[in-house]
């Protein structure tokens, strides 16, 4: 949300709960395949002895305890603690057409800013390194996050206020990812439905080989669906008011099966590659959404599962179309 909004945003509060609720081997469980500022899974720590067990055929000598050795009269393996710092990488389409319009009323980039809050609250609990990028046709701008939720939440909003000026480029973004060298970081990309297709979903497919990431695909109107609430709709990207007669239930119908194809087709994809969509039309749709595929991860690891909060029906998810979806109220 822009800062100039309330900042008592539900959503927004509904986050921060999450994120200070969760206790610490939760979030870590959430997470996954994350490692943050805590206890490694990988072997080889110089911290605090966990365990002590005898050596086996294929653990490594530099593994061995002498002083437990001598003790025991045979070789012996110490597993001590070791501390790993993992960095997730937050990538945010800030092209104008991101001002477009969603079934509720918020706009693209207010949506796509919450989620990216959602993992935010998570990862910080972690104390991961975080790397916002910013990109549109003009320029890329990286952000490194220290700190709590709430300094990452003002950043984030503050960053956004002299955004949306230029036409996006998600191609750039996407090129961007690819640099990315830790084939252990998380990548998050965040943006709205009418900016992938086809050559951007093999992008993000073979990234998807190389990175856990997880695309955040705002769903926006259908500009030719009539929706109601809008006295008119404007193109995202020119500014035009498209004209009414187009507003047939035909054309509508086909930007939705257009839409409906790229989001099936992205989910496939990721879901193959062990990654994640989410694909919602408004912050509390999104929020929902989240918490399921946490609920859906601690259940994995045996967990209890989580109550998903109940969100209102907004009338549709919004999905469908090749244009922006920008409106104008």
């Amino acid at each position: 949300m822009s800062s100039a909004q309330d900042t008592r945003d539900p959503v927004r509060r509904k986050i921060e709960a999450l994120g200070i609720k969760l206790s610490l081997p939760t979030v870590r469980r959430a997470l996954g395949i994350l490692e943050g500022e805590h206890l490694s899974h990988r072997s080889g720590g110089t911290g605090d002895t966990m365990d002590i067990r005898a050596y086996e055929s294929g653990d490594e000598a530099r593994f061995i305890d002498w002083k437990s050795s001598a003790r025991a009269g045979r070789p012996m393996i110490a597993q001590r603690e070791r501390l790993a710092t993992s960095r997730v990488w937050m990538l945010l389409d800030v092209g104008r057409e991101m001002s477009g319009s969603c079934v509720g009323g918020e706009r693209a980039i207010d949506v796509a800013a919450n989620a990216l809050a959602m993992f935010g609250a998570l990862c910080l609990r972690r104390s991961d390194d975080i790397s916002l990028v910013l990109a549109d046709a003009a320029s890329i701008t990286r952000m490194q996050f220290s700190g709590g939720f709430t300094e990452f939440e003002h950043r984030l909003d503050h960053s956004l206020e002299n955004q949306l000026r230029h036409p996006r480029h998600i191609d750039a973004l996407l090129d961007y990812a690819n640099t990315i060298t830790d084939r252990n970081a998380l990548v998050v990309l965040a943006t709205d439905e009418s900016a992938l297709g086809e050559r951007q979903l093999h992008a993000i497919s073979r990234l998807a080989q190389s990175h856990p990431i997880v695309v955040v695909d705002v769903a926006t109107v259908n500009p030719f669906s009539k929706p109601s609430g809008f006295r008119h709709v404007v193109d995202a990207k020119t500014a035009r008011r498209i004209p009414a007669f187009l507003a047939q239930p035909e054309t509508a119908k086909v930007i939705d099966t257009h839409r409906g194809f790229t989001t099936a087709a992205l989910r496939q994809e990721l879901d193959h590659a062990g990654s994640t969509l989410l694909h919602c039309a408004s912050s509390e749709l999104m929020f929902g959404e989240f918490i399921r595929i946490i609920s859906s991860s601690l259940t994995r690891a045996g967990h209890m599962q989580l109550a998903t909060p109940k969100t209102p029906k907004l009338g549709g998810t919004g999905s469908g179309g090749t244009g922006s979806g920008g409106t104008d109220e």
